[in-house]
């Protein structure tokens, strides 16, 4: 019985050493501001975010994103990343954004509270301070150009995810269709995750990749004060 119990103990031991992973080692680095290996810039489609709003709680009063304002691709935020995972929320304590960074950010993050809660959230692990966070999200946001069909919807589209890449790919040399994912609901197009290395040049990561949306058919609604037309941009 006791040669049983060693064979069993040795086993669980030799379990222990194999279960000890690259993950495992991303573990010991796990929120740590300035410990990562690359960014996700996230361009959200501002007409369908608005859109699932208006569905989710029709009696609501707009919030600042879906007020006037026709905005079209909009920076969701600027996330650091693991080759798998990411961390979140690696600083608490520490310096706010004050009114000037927030203020100087609503051209491309269409709400204080967004700005903010990317700060908290996503900023706090990029090991700068709140100013040069943003100047950094203002560049990554730069060094992508939105092809032409997608500055500005007039009417309703209907793509597919591989088109929509395949026009981020047209207008942006160097990019390459495992450092873009197109992120959707169960009908719309959200947003366009691009991988981004850390001085901003295009980078691969499998992981975003995997998760991108699967869906053969999307529609991406126009932006506000544009005609409720309907067209495919796979016809023209």
């Amino acid at each position: 019985m006791s040669q049983v119990y060693s064979r069993l103990a040795a086993a669980a031991a030799l379990s222990a050493v194999l279960s000890i992973s690259p993950a495992s080692a991303q573990d010991q680095r796990q929120n740590e501001p300035g410990q990562f290996d690359f960014y996700v810039l996230a361009l959200s489609w501002s007409p369908s975010y608005c859109a699932g709003a208006r569905e989710r709680a029709p009696d609501r009063a707009p919030d600042q994103q879906c007020g006037e304002r026709p905005y079209s691709f909009v920076v969701h935020g600027l996330w650091p990343q693991y080759e798998s995972g990411f961390p979140e929320f690696c600083k608490r304590g520490g310096p706010r954004p004050d009114r000037n960074a927030v203020s100087s950010m609503l051209d491309l993050m269409p709400s204080p509270r967004l700005v903010l809660n990317e700060w908290n959230r996503h900023g706090t692990c990029s090991g700068q301070s709140p100013r040069a966070y943003f100047e950094t999200v203002r560049k990554a946001r730069a060094a992508v150009k939105i092809p032409a069909d997608y500055l500005a919807l007039k009417e309703e589209v209907t793509v597919t995810p591989g088109e929509l890449e395949e026009a981020f790919i047209k207008s942006n040399p160097g990019l390459t269709a495992d450092a873009i994912a197109v992120a959707c609901d169960n009908k719309r197009v959200t947003e366009i995750r691009l991988c981004l290395s850390k001085d901003l040049g295009f980078h691969s990561c499998a992981e975003i990749d995997r998760r991108a949306c699967r869906r053969d058919k999307l529609v991406m609604p126009p932006s506000r004060g544009s005609a409720p037309a309907r067209a495919s941009l796979s016809a023209r």
